[in-house]
């Protein structure tokens, strides 16, 4: 049965200006609608979020329906489905329908949808398990490059070849994440330290100034520890970069720059397991994009550290 309600605030997209903007930014262009939708669940609520949940569950079968049978199906009204599409950056229902339309055809021309959604069973044999990890991961690559500002990661590259220290906050999964981007940064003669433990975090925080860079990294952006270092260094005066899923998180809002990474969870890799390959290839791009600001010290710096690895490395053929 149709819901004929007008939406209250309890119904109605909640989305700061900030979000706005970064929504604004990716235009009404077909790429990474559904990723946009799947960013926006967060910032929705009631009838909104139910017509997101819908277009997420069939994005096929609602590029194919009517504004009218969209709105039976997911229990609305037409009204709020053309709030909706306002809400996701288009004009109204037509553009949405055309894009999730044009996006759900290229991720079946290349072979994407195979599996997603589906749930792994215990007795599902390998091959099956591999394809379904391959075709997530594919997706939710494509989606975070869809997402991803990269005027705001030219932003970050900036900051952090200038910064007189980088200083990288995570906690558990994000923590082993931060570690790479802190070694990557190090080989290139980036001064930068990676913290998991909210004390020494903190300390280091307190440390900070003008001209030094904290970055935040947390898929849901809702880990205290966190929050708290990369606040702390904020109020020092530091530059501060969110690496997170959600704009409208506590991270994301009190971060300077935000990079945004999109997941597709799988039976037993949930979004914040998920999203780990997209914040590897979003720190890379960062990574890649300091070296190219810096180019004769980071090519300097790397060689002179492969050289003092070099006497480690197994002669060529030499015995085990």
């Amino acid at each position: 049965m149709v819901d004929h309600e007008v939406d209250t605030a309890a119904g109605t997209a909640v989305v700061d200006a900030d979000a706005i903007d970064r929504r604004n930014a990716l235009g009404s262009s077909s790429d990474g609608v559904l990723a946009r939708v799947r960013n926006s669940l967060g910032e929705l609520t009631g009838a909104l979020r139910r017509v997101a949940e819908h277009v997420l569950s069939d994005p096929e079968a609602a590029a194919r329906s009517t504004i009218v049978e969209l709105a039976e199906r997911s229990g609305t009204s037409p009204a709020t489905i053309t709030r909706f599409c306002r809400a996701m950056g288009f004009e109204g229902y037509a553009d949405l329908r055309l894009g999730i339309a044009a996006e759900t055809g290229r991720a079946r021309s290349a072979g994407w949808t195979v599996d997603i959604g589906r749930e792994i069973q215990p007795n599902d044999p390998l091959a099956r398990v591999l394809d379904q990890i391959m075709a997530a991961d594919t997706r939710a690559m494509h989606d975070t490059a869809a997402l991803l500002d990269l005027g705001e990661v030219e932003r970050a590259a900036v900051a952090i070849a200038g910064a007189n220290r980088v200083n990288i906050f995570g906690a558990s999964g994000s923590a082993l994440v931060g570690e790479e981007m802190q070694f990557s940064l190090h080989r290139i003669g980036v001064a930068a330290w990676a913290w998991s433990d909210v004390h020494e975090g903190l300390a280091s925080a307190a440390l900070l100034g003008v001209g030094d860079v904290a970055l935040g990294i947390s898929h849901t952006g809702q880990t205290r520890e966190t929050i708290e270092m990369l606040a702390e260094a904020g109020s020092r005066g530091a530059t501060t970069l969110a690496l997170t899923g959600f704009p409208r998180s506590p991270l994301a809002e009190l971060a300077d720059i935000v990079l945004l990474t999109a997941s597709q969870a799988t039976t037993f890799r949930p979004d914040a397991l998920s999203a780990r390959h997209p914040q590897l290839v979003v720190l890379d791009l960062l990574y890649i994009a300091v070296a190219q600001r810096t180019h004769d010290r980071a090519h300097a710096a790397f060689r002179r550290t492969a050289q003092a690895v070099d006497g480690h490395k197994a002669a060529k053929g030499a015995q085990s």
